[in-house]
């Protein structure tokens, strides 16, 4: 179903046995917290014992897994732009983000967070897309997430570019029924066709409508900016009942008001995060296939996911990172964070 990182990666046949990093990642520094089961819980090794620069290249430099079974939450990888409109390289941003992953550490003291010593994590490679035909890419896709969910696993996606929530959202569906969604992008998302084509990253929220996987009542899209071919560009959105939030409505501003009216609208049904980095300005995000000025903070971004903790969140996808546009590094670096924070929001995570 997925496909290891590296070639030396521990791989264990024995069934409830998790693979485990080679090099590095077995150093005394990479500790396992113990559950009330006796089952030792993953977390990242911490920098005073392993070096940032050792071991398999894996989100938060996590164990790697091939198979969901056992876990509570997982990041994957999609690395897919063969539905790019504009620049491409989102096919290398799960391994560009998970590179710049090494920063990140074990719990969140802004939010009290404790991730790893509440949910068995670990990181289940890529998805083995197929770059030549968008339309099979997506069924392996949804194929791997229907797996990861019938096993409990709660799926945290480096995408890749926005094509790939659509069939990720099927597999969602599979299991909980139409879902709400939260979605932070500068654009909707929600043409219908390009070029003839129905399938690609500006038309997966159609989509997802046409084939009643989300629950329209409780779609909020916040971020939402940039030129049009129309006036009226989110007409048919709101016409589905979403809730369309502009950048302009969130200049200057704290958004945990309207995050605490997110929470109201999403009430304690499934929920799914769908974050898009060109939400952000790309003075904070260039690394981005489709950029838009005037775009959220980082702190704004902060705020958002931040504002999910205490919702049903069954899924989280952060996409369109294209690291040959990223030549600092900090967009896949913002993008790790985010998905680290993502973490920290899920259901079952304690907070202190």
């Amino acid at each position: 179903m997925l496909r290891l990182l590296a070639s030396g990666c521990a791989r264990d046949p024995r069934p409830g046995v998790f693979a485990r990093p080679a090099a590095g990642l077995c150093h005394p520094g990479h500790r396992q917290i113990r559950q009330a089961s006796d089952t030792p819980r993953n977390q990242p090794p911490s920098s005073e014992f392993v070096a940032r620069p050792v071991g398999v290249c894996s989100m938060m430099r996590l164990p790697v897994q091939t198979y969901p079974e056992g876990l509570d939450a997982a990041f994957i990888g999609v690395p897919l732009d063969t539905g790019t409109s504009n620049r491409p390289g989102a096919r290398f941003g799960p391994r560009r983000i998970r590179e710049e992953s090494v920063m990140l550490r074990m719990v969140n003291p802004s939010t009290g967070a404790l991730p790893f010593q509440s949910l068995m994590v670990a990181d289940l490679g890529d998805v083995n897309v197929n770059l030549y035909n968008l339309q099979d890419s997506c069924r392996r896709i949804q194929e791997a997430y229907e797996k990861i969910v019938a096993a409990g696993c709660i799926p945290l996606t480096l995408g890749g570019d926005h094509t790939i929530t659509y069939p990720i959202l099927q597999a969602m569906a599979k299991k909980h029924g139409p879902v709400g969604l939260l979605h932070v992008d500068a654009h909707t998302d929600t043409a219908d066709k390009a070029l003839g084509e129905k399938l690609y990253h500006g038309t997966p929220f159609r989509r997802c409508v046409e084939e009643g996987l989300l629950d329209c009542k409780r779609v909020v899209q916040i971020g939402i900016r940039g030129s049009s071919m129309t006036l009226d560009p989110y007409r048919y959105n709101r016409s589905q009942g979403f809730r369309v939030v502009l950048a302009e409505d969130c200049w200057m501003k704290s958004l945990v008001p309207l995050m605490g009216e997110v929470r109201q609208q999403m009430g304690g049904k499934p929920i799914y995060i769908s974050f898009d980095i060109d939400a952000l300005d790309p003075a904070y995000a260039p690394g981005t296939g489709t950029p838009e000025i005037a775009g959220l903070t980082p702190s704004q971004a902060l705020e958002i996911i931040r504002g999910c903790q205490g919702l049903n969140v069954v899924g989280c996808d952060l996409v369109e990172v294209s690291p040959p546009y990223d030549l600092s590094g900090n967009t896949a670096l913002l993008a790790a964070n985010l998905l680290f924070e993502m973490l920290c929001a899920l259901p079952k995570v304690t907070t202190v």
